[in-house]
């Protein structure tokens, strides 16, 4: 025996092994063309200012499986641009190589996009996270929806303030959050379950950072209400904001004078935490959350914050990418089917896990919708939990 090209060569039946040392490179060549899945994968995201963690979750996909991930953007201002939103969904689908798409948040436009892409291929596979859009809307369209289970956050929020010892809860949105379903029956629920606790509810209209004034109007908004606010009902008042674009101001401002903050509205560690009190994760610990947790403990210790800081200790719209594109394979290979409630609660498990070693998600299906997936976790407070 010798080597040739690499591949060793037996003199003996030449022929028959030189066509398989062909066969070898050829498939050696078609599995650097295709990478590891053999087809491509569309994510499409907003952009840093608008969901940093979804577009984090983008550029940690594109690092895993690189050239076979298309990640693109909706613009900023999406309510006005739906058409734009809907032009780069269905542009994905042009490449014949894409077997699926997933979107993460999916916001105004995106159900018209599937249905568009539908009506050219039927076999692009649709997973949406954080949908902007009615549950049985998207449903009909998208094969999996992910979400948090946004209605029973309603109650679990009321017992968190209860348990930090908030005696008034200031709720901040704006009508067009208020006209989106979920949104609106988790606003409910803590309402009533705030009420039964002995809590005050108090419902504040903020800007909608897609208006006139924009996200920086929105912004100054919370700075300068956030006092206001703790002047009229004092130092017990938790706050919560429906706003991805508001999170960073409210904990700056409740940092500086006081308060309780209720979670972020997309729960995650690094929603707004790292820009509001002046951390940088390093590159290698990213996806780090038991680092990046411990991290902003000891910050928000230091501010003289502890027990006011609440969160999840998974970042949920960075995770509804990474598992979104796991589920999309999965059913591309078609490993899985779309309503397999066991299989999707395994793949995001799994990928909560990696990144967050004690992660127990529970998840339900929004009835009758059986591939409309909410996921629950219970919550952290800063300076007063171990993880």
């Amino acid at each position: 025996m010798k080597n040739v090209g690499g591949f060793p060569h037996f003199q003996e039946g030449g022929v028959a092994v030189k066509k398989l040392a062909v066969l070898l490179v050829t498939l050696v060549l078609v599995s650097s063309m295709f990478g590891a899945l053999g087809f491509k994968i569309g994510v499409v995201t907003g952009t840093v200012s608008q969901g940093e963690d979804e577009y984090r979750g983008a550029e940690a996909v594109v690092k895993k499986f690189g050239k076979e991930i298309i990640h693109v953007t909706y613009p900023d201002m999406f309510m006005q641009e739906q058409e734009t939103t809907i032009g780069r969904i269905v542009e994905l689908a042009y490449d014949p190589q894409v077997k699926a798409i997933v979107v993460c948040q999916g916001v105004p436009g995106t159900t018209a996009a599937i249905r568009r892409v539908k009506e050219m291929r039927k076999d692009i596979v649709f997973v949406v996270g954080v949908p902007h859009e009615d549950p049985e809307v998207i449903a009909s369209a998208a094969d999996v929806v992910l979400e948090v289970d946004t209605p029973g956050r309603g109650k679990t929020i009321a017992e968190l303030a209860k348990k930090m010892g908030v005696q008034t809860i200031i709720h901040y949105s704006f009508p067009r959050h208020m006209s989106m379903q979920l949104i609106a029956e988790r606003k409910d629920i803590m309402e009533k379950t705030a009420k039964q606790l002995g809590i005050n509810f108090v419902l504040v209209s903020a800007p909608d950072p897609l208006g006139e004034q924009g996200l920086t109007g929105a912004q100054q908004f919370i700075l300068e209400d956030v006092p206001r606010q703790l002047a009229k009902y004092g130092p017990k008042t938790g706050f919560f904001s429906t706003n991805c674009g508001m999170q960073e101001p409210l904990q700056k401002a409740i940092l500086k004078n006081g308060g309780y903050y209720l979670e972020p509205c997309c729960p995650s560690p690094t929603h707004g935490f790292p820009g509001s009190l002046g951390i940088s994760i390093p590159d290698d610990k990213k996806g780090d959350m038991v680092y990046i947790l411990r991290t902003i403990d000891k910050k928000i210790v230091e501010m003289g914050g502890a027990g006011r800081f609440a969160t999840w200790p998974v970042p949920m719209n960075m995770l509804f990418v990474e598992a979104g594109v796991d589920i999309a394979v999965a059913l591309v290979q078609k490993k899985t089917s779309a309503t397999n409630l066991n299989a999707i609660k395994l793949i995001v498990t799994e990928s909560a896990k990696k990144k967050y070693p004690k992660a127990s998600l529970q998840v339900r299906t929004f009835s009758p919708l059986k591939n409309y997936y909410l996921f629950i976790h219970d919550s952290i407070i800063f300076g007063v939990d171990k993880f």
